[in-house]
């Protein structure tokens, strides 16, 4: 089984997230710039799509866990493993071996039912973004959604970044990397965050979204906690196509880095 090998290419360094910056990174005892977990879950869906096709992204569930940073220039081994007649592991390692990351795959042929919250409608009007802060999260409150039609451009520019040459998304089907960049995209809507960290994602996938479609996206803070200095955000988001929920996600980031995380 070949392995996908990649090289981790930084696309934030002028993001408003500056730990994708050199000086700020090392400011918390990381040995440079983190590339976006984003674009380490993006790389991980590769060997998945050569293996299956896209019908992973209209039935699965998946749950991502980003364990290490990724630098630029990384050079990636990203091996596939069958361990189950529906299920797959995707691992992310680095030139030293170190295991930077971890996808498990589930394409069992019943899905679970939709989270409840998918249907709570999104704020009535966007609340004044503000720095994010303990206090300043209020649990199962909803943000205002966001209305996303996704454009041909824009699924070109998060699978060249890749680059993913798979010609499944030149097609029109959206990229997976561009729809956990969303999730993030609902974050920083709500709330400016100077030093942050993506650590990871629970998706269920049920309708594979496409170019041109008509997307509501929903996001609501379930759950906060601190552990080891760190203080973490965990978001519920629905992707409504037709006012249904095409695609869920547990989004998971640490919002306030403890000094020396690295």
């Amino acid at each position: 089984m070949s392995v996908h090998q990649p090289i981790a290419i930084n696309h934030a360094q002028a993001h408003e997230n500056r730990i994708h910056s050199d000086d700020i990174a090392r400011m918390y005892g990381f040995t440079g710039a983190l590339v976006p977990g984003v674009a380490v879950f993006g790389h991980m869906t590769y060997p998945l799509t050569v293996e299956l096709g896209v019908g992973w992204l209209g039935h699965s569930r998946i749950a991502l866990r980003l364990l290490k940073p990724a630098y630029h220039g990384d050079r990636l081994s990203i091996p596939l493993t069958r361990t189950g007649d529906d299920q797959y592991l995707i691992e992310c390692y680095n030139a030293a071996n170190v295991l930077l990351a971890q996808l498990t795959v589930d394409l069992a042929p019943t899905l679970p039912n939709v989270d409840p919250r998918a249907e709570i409608p999104g704020a009535a009007n966007a609340a004044p973004r503000v720095e994010i802060s303990w206090n300043a999260i209020d649990v199962d409150s909803p943000f205002a959604s966001s209305a996303w039609i996704p454009s041909a451009e824009e699924n070109r520019k998060y699978t060249d970044e890749l680059p993913d040459d798979l010609a499944v998304y030149r097609a029109g089907i959206v990229h997976p990397h561009l729809i956990q960049h969303w999730c993030n995209q609902l974050l920083v809507r709500r709330f400016v965050l100077p030093a942050w960290i993506h650590v990871g994602t629970e998706m269920t996938f049920r309708r594979t979204l496409k170019v041109g479609d008509v997307v509501e996206i929903r996001a609501i803070p379930i759950e906060k906690w601190e552990r080891k200095g760190h203080e973490f955000i965990k978001l519920y988001l629905a992707f409504l196509v037709d006012g249904v929920a095409a695609v869920e996600a547990y989004h998971t980031a640490i919002y306030k880095v403890a000094p020396k995380a690295g």
